[in-house]
């Protein structure tokens, strides 16, 4: 049988062999275990108040969570970013699925903070995982000229997710907030049809690639840094380290102050945070769209928006549609990043596609602080201050961002 099938005769296959009714099927099946992971990663900055009432914790203690949760991503990120390409990323997920499904649920059991500390570290490290795998799935199935779109609909899915996340939120924040962290039964239970869903993508090359011809070394993440590679490698963790500080020093505090600051009940605590990510719902396709029309650099735009926005978040008066107007526009602005999954498996071999997608996580080394360090700011100077710390961080990211190499081909004409 020719390559033109699809099939080799040592058991590689193409991705384009493989009937796109099944390509489809994996992609929404990924969507699904996508969605229930930013559910559960979510829950750290949605319920940290509640959780810290309930718990009697500082604000300091509250940032803490995240702090956990960041720490056991990265972890996470690294090990099995490399363990994916190494076994299998169908194989990952099914471990992953199930492993933070039980995670999130046993989360609803938490009654002490050392308690709490273990379970993010844990939640963290497998969710962690699900970025480098989802990525490095869809970036093998499909061709390079849509991978913008797709991942806008991962995006899409991530803070639609998220938004239920906030409107269910709404019903039951003020009654008891364990009722959301049960929903990790449900991944936990479909966890193994990706067995059955997803293809095999050990032997699969990918979608207009050509078979990897380079031996994977016993640790993948060394060839990251290669000399020719090392400062692009280094970029890339800052420009992901600055947009996960600065997301969590506004977004990880944004029900804290709407609660505190604002004096808000949980009904439009929940509204607000809505849509926020039903604006990073709308903002994914559109910058997916846009990335994949004039390139991969072009969403640094973006980050300027958000700074901008941020501002202005901080100042209008306590009013749920002007918030809720306000926090839809940064949503928008901050899903320019939707590209970056792809965008990273492209700037490297593709025998590292899950390894590379993984150096989204490693920015978390930067992160990790975010909390704290906003925490102390916010208990000397005010919450305020604390928050607007995200604008300058974001400006700096577009900065980094746009130093970076571009790879999508110039469209003729």
């Amino acid at each position: 049988m020719t390559l033109a099938a699809g099939a080799l005769d040592d058991g590689w296959r193409t991705a384009e062999s493989i009937p796109l009714w099944r390509r489809i099927c994996a992609f929404a099946f990924l969507l699904i275990a996508y969605f229930c992971y930013a559910w559960s990663w979510n829950t750290v900055d949605i319920l940290r108040p509640y959780v810290a009432e309930d718990l009697h914790l500082t604000l300091t203690q509250a940032g803490s969570m995240y702090s956990a949760q960041a720490a056991g991503a990265l972890l996470g990120a690294v090990v099995n970013g490399q363990l994916a390409d190494r076994f299998g990323r169908r194989n990952a997920l099914v471990v992953v699925m199930l492993c933070y499904g039980l995670l999130l649920f046993a989360g609803g059991y938490v009654t002490t903070y050392p308690m709490l500390v273990a379970q993010r570290f844990a939640l963290g490290y497998f969710t962690g995982t699900m970025y480098p795998i989802t990525v490095g799935i869809y970036v093998t199935l499909f061709p390079q000229e849509i991978r913008g779109r797709l991942a806008g609909v991962a995006l899409g899915v991530y803070n639609a997710a998220v938004a239920l996340l906030g409107a269910a939120g709404a019903l039951v924040l003020d009654r008891d907030w364990r009722i959301l962290m049960y929903v990790g039964l449900f991944p936990a239970a479909i966890s193994f049809l990706a067995l059955l869903v997803m293809p095999d993508d050990r032997r699969i090359i990918p979608h207009g690639g050509v078979r990897p011809t380079a031996t994977m070394r016993r640790l993948p993440v060394l060839e990251l840094f290669r000399p020719e590679v090392r400062r692009q490698t280094m970029l890339l963790v800052l420009m992901c380290g600055l947009n996960f500080f600065a997301y969590q020093a506004f977004t990880g505090w944004v029900t804290t102050y709407l609660k505190n600051a604002r004096g808000l009940d949980g009904v439009a605590v929940g509204t607000i945070v809505s849509w926020q990510f039903w604006g990073s719902c709308l903002g994914g396709f559109a910058w997916g769209w846009v990335a994949d029309r004039y390139g991969r650099r072009v969403g640094a735009l973006g980050f300027l928006f958000a700074a901008l926005l941020i501002i202005g978040y901080l100042r209008v008066p306590t009013s749920v549609p002007v918030l809720a107007a306000s926090g839809f526009l940064y949503g928008f602005a901050i899903s320019s990043s939707v590209i970056w999954g792809p965008w990273l498996t492209e700037l490297y071999p593709l025998h590292l596609r899950s390894t590379a997608a993984s150096i989204f996580n490693w920015g978390r080394i930067i992160s990790f602080f975010a909390p704290l360090i906003t925490a102390g700011i916010s208990e000397h100077f005010g919450l305020v201050t604390g928050m607007a710390l995200a604008s300058i961080c974001f400006v700096m990211a577009a900065g980094v961002w746009w130093r970076l190499p571009e790879t999508l081909p110039r469209r003729a004409g």
